[in-house]
């Protein structure tokens, strides 16, 4: 009974911080509305929210994804570089305008995936989820086939609402940012355990491939299996605080 109250005021504490950031921040935002020039700290953690979804019996968006990046030890990706590949290409690409690079960002590909099963379009992607290494076609031709899909994955994402801390640490696997991404996605997942906040029958990852996805609620694959650290909120509360609007 009291693991069950610490779990569920250990995610009280976690959405109460994100409506203590969003404050900060001046709002959430969309990736619709952000460009690089914004003034993006160098490393965060992000959490996109899940829009018309609310957890539990509050009107409180649902998180839906968490991430990070620059995790390995001399990794030079900013937390623009990690957004801009879930935003996909602009209005400027000359080839595939507002699609995207589903092979460079796990949440395309997760989402696209969600999108071919939702509405039966495994004819018309084969190769949605294969390796470059692994299609014996020429990439051009692949590309423009999965154009379609790739722009409906674009108007998903960009249209999810998202908050991010900034914690400017080095890339290591052992980083506050890592800490605060693992611990985060294993405090919010129902993946085989007790349900908090239950997913709406209609949220797009009841698609999914993946058992993990489905389960836990969340567009991450990673960790949604593990127990959470408690002591990750502090480090959230410090990132919280110095985090400021872009």
């Amino acid at each position: 009974m009291f693991i069950i109250l610490d779990y569920i005021n250990a995610i009280g504490r976690f959405y109460n911080l994100l409506n203590t950031l969003e404050r900060q921040v001046s709002g959430k935002r969309k990736l619709k509305d952000c460009t690089g020039y914004m003034d993006w700290p160098d490393r965060g953690v992000y959490f996109f929210l899940e829009p018309g979804e609310a957890r539990g019996l509050t009107d409180q968006m649902r998180v839906t994804r968490v991430g990070t990046h620059a995790v390995s030890e001399g990794s030079s990706t900013s937390l623009w570089d990690r957004l801009k590949q879930h935003y996909g290409t602009g209005s400027g690409s000359s080839n595939h305008p507002h699609g995207g690079n589903h092979r460079g960002s796990v949440y395309r590909k997760r989402v696209g995936e969600a999108i071919i099963e939702k509405h039966a379009l495994h004819d018309d992607y084969p190769d949605w989820d294969k390796r470059w290494s692994s299609i014996d076609r020429d990439r051009s031709e692949v590309r423009d086939e999965e154009y379609i899909l790739e722009r409906r994955v674009s108007t998903y994402i960009r249209e999810q609402p998202f908050l991010w801390v900034d914690v400017a640490d080095e890339p290591s696997a052992d980083s506050d940012r890592a800490s605060i991404e693992q611990n985060a996605i294993a405090l919010l997942s129902n993946f085989e355990g007790q349900t908090i906040d239950p997913r709406d029958d209609g949220w797009l990852g009841k698609y999914s491939q993946s058992q993990e996805i489905r389960e836990s609620g969340l567009w991450n694959v990673n960790h949604v299996e593990e127990e959470y650290d408690p002591d990750f909120l502090d480090l959230l509360e410090n990132a919280v605080g110095d985090t400021t609007p872009p």
